[in-house]
């Protein structure tokens, strides 16, 4: 289990945005309260599980792509390039359900959201997977910064959407934060085991 993984909790207080409406009870979603939410959680579990892991970016604001790169990168040579970066978030733009993805390409990356997949896929049988088999394999992809830019294998995952009412209720409730944050951790036990 010689590897670290690195929690990268998406966006931040002030980015423009990155919200759920408002509903008719007059509760609302920010990403970034709730990307570190998940990443506190998950830091929690793996802490018990004995799983080294550093939190990205511990600050409230956003913090660049360029510099949470170069943190990942700079954490990733400290550990001889064994890290594994995953990028939580919640997705939007009416959809719904789950989903993960990688820079375009075979890479390692491909291998470790594939678990990720299977797992939410156990974690969440009534809701839609969302993934691209074009290539093969279930994952999304897209040469996004965090993906693309760093030396070690990252995965981003979208935990259902924060602009659909029923997708938002579920990642606003406490069970809903738990089953998210359980279904990243079963799979970063089965990551960090594989050779």
């Amino acid at each position: 289990m010689n590897k670290l993984i690195i929690l990268d909790n998406g966006h931040g207080k002030d980015t423009a945005g990155k919200r759920s409406p408002v509903w008719t009870d007059g509760s609302q979603l920010f990403e970034y309260e709730f990307n570190r939410d998940i990443v506190s959680r998950i830091s929690f579990m793996l802490t018990k599980e004995e799983i080294k892991h550093s939190i990205l970016v511990p600050e409230e604001i956003d913090i660049s792509l360029t510099e949470r790169v170069r943190r990942a990168n700079e954490l990733s040579r400290a550990w001889s390039g064994n890290a594994i970066l995953i990028s939580i978030h919640a997705n939007a733009g009416g959809g719904t359900g789950w989903e993960v993805w990688t820079s375009v390409g075979k890479t390692k990356s491909d291998q470790y959201a594939t678990i990720l997949f299977n797992e939410a896929k156990k974690m969440f049988p009534e809701w839609k997977m969302r993934s691209d088999t074009s290539d093969g394999d279930l994952d999304k992809e897209s040469n996004f910064t965090i993906l693309a830019k760093t030396t070690c294998p990252a995965v981003l995952t979208e935990n259902f959407f924060m602009d659909t009412e029923k997708d938002c209720r579920f990642i606003m409730s406490e069970s809903g934060r738990d089953k998210i944050a359980k279904m990243h951790v079963s799979a970063i036990k089965k990551m960090v085991e594989m050779e």
